[in-house]
């Protein structure tokens, strides 16, 4: 007596369903091919909104003669061809030179800002992932500048530099001695020093948020086995923590430096629309170049530039640092 196999229902319907046998599994690999693109779009289209018709405004602007006889219709002024780009890097004549060393002021304040930022975190974030009492409430007490809005903390230390009833004054010069008169913080050469002071205050939370984030994924096993063979604690952040860290600080030290470059908000908060020639960072003074004496033609020009070293600059931090990654690892 012979036995005839039965299809279960299950199967029969699903051969209904989807005949062929390998159409459903390719269309669902195309919906999963197809489903990050979907949900970039809407990021994808706010920066093409928010930064990229803008900018591709701007290097049409540095090519325009744009002043302020054609504010109203931007598009109506004459072309200038690399006229504005002339002016600019002509460092002969008052702009450029203007320009030049405002773009060296710039770059030792990044420096030194970026420098101080990192060493900071590091050494807090270090120094916090040790268990005691009170380091929840410390690792949120230097959370706040981060955490503050950038007018009302700069506002802050705007009123805390003020000669006369600061904050900053009363303590250096009335409690400690210090100086034979109260300094002026927001004028003269003081005023990078103030500026600088800002800066590291507000950044360095971010340095240190970054860094205690990269030092969780460092097993303990390895403090552990240093320590058991004599290492100290410099010996280990010397070779294990620091190595451990060092895809971390790639990435942290290019955030910083480009968000240190392009500040505008810190010193037109604490200074105002015209920045002492001690603490003319580049961004204001493009600022003051175009809103000022209304020669946006030329503004444009300055920024493109600035555009230009800042992609260079991370070209070539990129490449070497890449480049360093793949030596170390072989």
């Amino acid at each position: 007596m012979t036995q005839t196999a039965v299809t279960p229902p299950s199967e029969r319907a699903v051969r209904k369903a989807a005949p062929g046998g390998a159409r459903a599994p390719r269309r669902s690999g195309r919906r999963r091919i197809a489903l990050p693109y979907l949900l970039l779009l809407p990021a994808l289209l706010l920066e093409l909104l928010v930064h990229l018709v803008p900018m591709l405004m701007g290097i049409t602007m540095s090519f325009k003669e744009l002043t302020q006889f054609y504010i109203r219709n931007w598009s109506e002024a004459p072309w200038s061809a690399l006229d504005n780009y002339t002016v600019a890097i002509d460092f002969d004549a008052p702009v450029g030179q203007a320009l030049l060393k405002s773009f060296f002021t710039t770059c030792l304040f990044t420096v030194v800002s970026v420098g101080l930022c990192w060493f900071l975190g590091t050494a807090a974030a270090i120094f916090l992932q040790e268990n005691f009492r009170g380091r929840g409430f410390l690792r949120t007490l230097f959370l706040v500048p981060y955490a503050l809005p950038v007018y009302a903390a700069v506002i802050t230390w705007a009123f805390m530099f003020q000669r006369d009833n600061g904050l900053v004054n009363h303590v250096l010069h009335d409690q400690l001695g210090i100086g034979d008169s109260p300094a002026f913080w927001l004028i003269g050469d003081n005023s990078f020093w103030a500026l600088l002071v800002v800066s590291v205050w507000k950044g360095w939370p971010f340095a240190f948020l970054t860094v205690m984030a990269g030092l969780q994924n460092i097993p303990r096993d390895m403090y552990e086995a240093a320590a058991l063979d004599g290492a100290g604690v410099w010996k280990q952040i010397r070779h294990i923590t620091l190595p451990s860290l060092r895809s971390v600080n790639q990435v942290l030290v290019l955030v910083l430096f480009l968000w240190t470059f392009n500040d505008f908000n810190t010193p037109f908060v604490l200074f105002g629309k015209a920045a002492p020639e001690a603490a003319d960072l580049i961004s204001l003074h493009i600022y003051q170049s175009s809103f000022q004496t209304w020669n946006f033609g030329t503004g444009s020009a300055m920024s493109v530039l600035l555009l230009l070293f800042l992609l260079v600059v991370t070209g070539v931090y990129l490449l070497l640092t890449t480049r360093g990654r793949k030596t170390s690892d072989v």
